[in-house]
């Protein structure tokens, strides 16, 4: 039997925009709080929805292992805080505080639920932040290489001297700073070090500086006494995690290692990341 010719017509649309609403995302933009533009992408679907936020200096492409790995079974969102990537230069304090609202910014903006939030490194204590301000939205965290003590504590002294290199040479200090990040029996890729080692020392000075400074002056215990929800870790054996304090401040506190690597375990060996992700995921799920 032939088909009407309206269907025939009709069926390449439908197609069509079942595939638009598919595609992914890419360099979305929403006004964080303080009208400073934030760049996010947005990849697949399905809850729980999967939200990955950088470190120090990084982006959303240190994710780029992760988005299609994730994405084939959940919403995957990666956000380039203020200052790094695509997002916008024009904001004046660099805190922990203010990077948690380009978080909710996102969050918000897609009018997202059941999230678990993702953060690598500085990325963990702003996903505490965001977590703090719309607790309903988060049912978890998963801190990737961060969260080794909550109450490790540096005198001003030390804060000073630490900011000090930064400000005489960025450009040095960082180098130095990524350097240090990988030990130095690791079999990491050498040109993985070098390039993260670029990006990084390549990173706008003002936001380098003022992010390490609000990196000093947040205090993850204050804001976890409001953040109800489990944290999990996926870390390196580089730097020891203090299990015991992690599991004092959180509601829950669990811990995956990955010896023998350095500081970025999602890009070093990133099939063993994906399923340790995976399965704290879908405990985080349960």
């Amino acid at each position: 039997m032939r088909k009407p010719l309206a269907l025939l017509l009709i069926k390449p649309f439908i197609l069509f925009f079942i595939l638009l609403g598919c595609a992914p995302e890419h360099n979305q933009k929403v006004l964080s709080a303080d009208n400073v533009p934030i760049s996010y992408n947005v990849e697949g679907n399905g809850n729980p929805v999967l939200v990955f936020v950088h470190g120090w200096c990084g982006d959303a492409s240190y994710w780029k292992f992760q988005v299609p790995h994730f994405s084939k079974q959940h919403k995957v969102v990666t956000i380039d805080l203020a200052g790094h990537g695509e997002s916008g230069l024009n904001r004046q304090n660099w805190t922990i505080e203010a990077f948690g609202k380009d978080v909710v910014a996102v969050i918000e903006k897609l009018d997202l639920d059941q999230v678990i939030l993702i953060g690598h490194s500085m990325g963990g204590p702003v996903n505490i932040e965001a977590a703090r301000q719309i607790p309903k939205r988060i049912i978890g965290l998963v801190g990737v290489d961060t969260f080794q003590n909550f109450e490790a504590e540096y005198t001003q002294e030390q804060v000073d001297e630490i900011l000090s290199s930064f400000k005489t040479d960025f450009v040095e200090a960082s180098s130095n700073f990524v350097h240090r990040m990988f030990p130095p029996n690791a079999n990491t890729d050498s040109v993985l070090v070098e390039q993260i080692v670029t990006d990084m020392s390549s990173a706008p000075s003002e936001v380098g500086i003022g992010a390490l400074q609000g990196y000093f002056n947040f205090d993850p215990i204050g804001a976890l006494r409001e953040v109800r929800i489990p944290i999990h870790c996926i870390n390196s054996d580089k730097y020891p995690t203090n299990v015991e304090v992690g599991q004092r401040h959180a509601l829950s506190f669990e811990l995956k290692l990955m010896p023998g690597i350095g500081h970025f375990v999602m890009m070093e060996d990133p099939e063993k990341f994906n399923q340790l992700l995976t399965e704290t995921v879908n405990a985080l799920s349960l």
